[in-house]
């Protein structure tokens, strides 16, 4: 046999075995793949970041005597009732119909105890959710599937949401064998038949129109509730100032590493910025207008350790919110159901066939015996611990830093390991003073 490596057989960066598979898929089937999850392709991140600590010319607070704040105040800027959280970690809108009704239960009990709040996601407000949730934000989405004044009043925020960072642009999917007789009457929809939500809110199509939705939200809620809007990584600048100028208290920005319970994977992987590139632009925006601050700013979309969230608030955001990392906080894509993922023609770490409704772990299902392995309680165990660890790691580097509250971070704090993450977040090359595109060698 032939070693010598220049004539060895070699694959095609271009056509690479996964792109010839998924040729092969789509001329097989004639559609489109559809998976949950974020995208999985390598773009720059929080981990191309690393914190400068104090030495000389900054002084560290000593960790055991010296506090380190970590409360934050989402909505100050018209609602009569803020929400206060203990922690700069929120629990991202996952609807009831994309995850099961323990699910739900277990991340509104989980939140509670670690003083934050958590989202409804589509679909509406499940007892289980509101019952377990000290602070409930609701989602008010294109499709207004479960959407009603009452439940508009019980929750403590409201969430518009115009755009989510996997899919920019683009509506979600919930397919019939997870359209339950529950799912179905909450939703308004016909039992076991696919459901795509609208991309586009009904009765609007610009800032002028949702600065009439916002209006109308705070009269249905005597002005209490503070107003989210919700945008994807795709124009942040232009985005937040429109989303600020049309009366938001909270803007949530969502990058592309945000995950989703079902949309095509062609849009998972190819719209979108990541969510490095989308934070500076926002705070810009908010700078700009001089609301920095004054509207908070809320980062979700790939965040998995208090590291990341302390880079996100140094970085300018005032919180961030976790989706995907509080599911496998929970029980997701667990390997004790290796078996299982393995009959499903996958692994656990790999398992993003959340829309099937097969899920091992009974987190991404609407099947009864399936639901029956989660434990509401015990996961919201698993949900607290996870948060508590990332607030310390957080607060640990705050710390190290010589900031007496998480969110005085700062880009100054900050330096990048490459060019392209140096330009996204707008902080120098490390080694240098060079910052690409707004600073000379």
């Amino acid at each position: 046999m032939d070693t010598n490596p220049q004539t060895l057989p070699r694959d095609s960066w271009t056509f690479s075995p996964e792109i010839n598979a998924e040729i092969r898929r789509a001329a097989d089937t004639g559609i489109y793949d559809i998976r949950g999850g974020g995208a999985k392709r390598k773009v720059p991140h929080f981990d191309d970041l690393l914190f400068l600590g104090a030495s000389i010319s900054r002084y560290p607070l000593e960790g055991y005597r010296e506090k380190c704040d970590t409360s934050v105040v989402l909505g100050t800027r018209f609602a009569k009732k803020p929400i206060e959280l203990k922690i700069p970690v929120t629990i991202a809108g996952m609807s009831f119909g994309a995850l099961s009704g323990p699910a739900k239960e277990a991340l509104g009990r989980g939140a509670t105890m670690a003083g934050t709040s958590t989202t409804t996601g589509d679909g509406g407000m499940t007892d289980e959710e509101r019952g377990h949730s000290e602070k409930l934000v609701y989602q008010y989405l294109p499709s207004r599937y479960g959407m009603n004044p009452d439940d508009l009043r019980r929750a403590d925020a409201i969430e518009i949401v115009v755009g989510q960072g996997a899919k920019p642009g683009g509506g979600g999917m919930l397919l019939g064998q997870k359209i339950t007789q529950r799912v179905a009457n909450m939703r308004n929809l016909p039992v076991g038949i696919d459901q795509r939500s609208a991309c586009r809110h009904p009765d609007w199509t610009g800032p002028d129109d949702l600065e009439i939705k916002i209006l109308e939200l705070r009269e249905i809620t005597n002005w209490e509730k503070p107003i989210y809007i919700k945008i994807g990584g795709a124009r942040p600048y232009y985005d937040t100032a429109l989303a600020v100028k049309a009366g938001a208290d909270v803007v949530v920005l969502d990058g592309m590493q945000g995950g989703t319970a079902a949309t095509q994977d062609v849009f998972i992987e190819n719209v979108g910025q990541p969510t490095l590139a989308c934070i500076r632009p926002a705070v810009k925006a908010l700078q700009d207008l001089g609301m920095h601050r004054k509207v908070q700013l809320v980062v979700s979309g790939g965040i998995r350790t208090g590291a990341d969230v302390a880079k996100a608030l140094a970085l300018g955001a005032d919180a961030v919110a976790i989706g995907t990392a509080a599911l496998i906080a929970i029980g997701e894509n667990d390997p004790k159901w290796a078996a299982e993922y393995s009959k499903l023609g996958t692994t656990a770490d790999a398992y993003d066939d959340w829309h099937e409704g097969k899920d091992p772990a009974g987190i991404t299902t609407q099947d009864p015996e399936l639901m029956k392995r989660l434990d509401p309680v015990e996961a919201a165990r698993r949900l607290r611990n996870y948060l508590a660890v990332m607030t310390l790691e957080c607060q640990t580097i705050a710390r190290a830093c010589g900031k007496s509250h998480v969110h005085n971070l700062e880009p100054e704090d900050l330096c990048a390991l490459t060019i392209e993450a140096a330009a996204m977040a707008g902080v120098p090359l490390a080694g240098t003073s060079w910052i690409p595109g707004q600073t000379g060698f």
